[in-house]
């Protein structure tokens, strides 16, 4: 891969958790890579979430040449300013509910360029701050499928 290939822009999409009466951010997922992001209650979902109103497989994220779209899957419904949706254009900031009654997803996207002289001077760093024993290794980058997915427990008791 040439340097000019890294310093192309990469979209960046966040989606955040808000807390149900607050609406503040209380979980962030951040994609770079992904062609398409799936939310839903199944453990195959990039985001899972476990709500009742929540489908196994409720909504995907599609990223397009032109940006990202939001695509209904769900017989529940998602919803954008209270009106039911099949898929919608993604704007920065927009804020999608999953069912009726169901948990708020923020959406934030960014263009970001790779600068791989940034990149390889922090992981200078890193070496430098931990060395080279097999106790502390150096962190890696790491593609989205080497991280596990996370899930969210929304709305229910959690037994102790």
């Amino acid at each position: 891969m040439s340097i000019s290939e890294n310093l192309k822009p990469v979209n960046v999409i966040t989606l955040s958790l808000l807390h149900p009466l607050h609406k503040t951010p209380v979980q962030h997922w951040t994609f770079d890579q992904e062609s398409v992001i799936r939310v839903g209650r199944s453990s195959d979902n990039n985001v899972i979430l476990y709500s009742a109103v929540v489908s196994r497989h409720h909504v995907e994220i599609l990223r397009t040449d032109h940006g990202w779209r939001v695509k209904n899957i769900s017989t529940n419904g998602t919803y954008l300013d209270g009106k039911r949706i099949d898929e919608v254009p993604v704007e920065d900031g927009i804020i999608m509910r999953l069912a009726r009654s169901g948990p708020n997803i923020q959406i934030h996207t960014t263009r970001e360029k790779r600068d791989p002289l940034k990149e390889l001077l922090n992981s200078r760093r890193r070496e430098d701050l931990h060395g080279h024993d097999d106790l502390h290794p150096v962190p890696t980058a790491l593609d989205a499928d080497d991280l596990p997915h996370q899930a969210t427990l929304i709305g229910e008791d959690n037994p102790s």
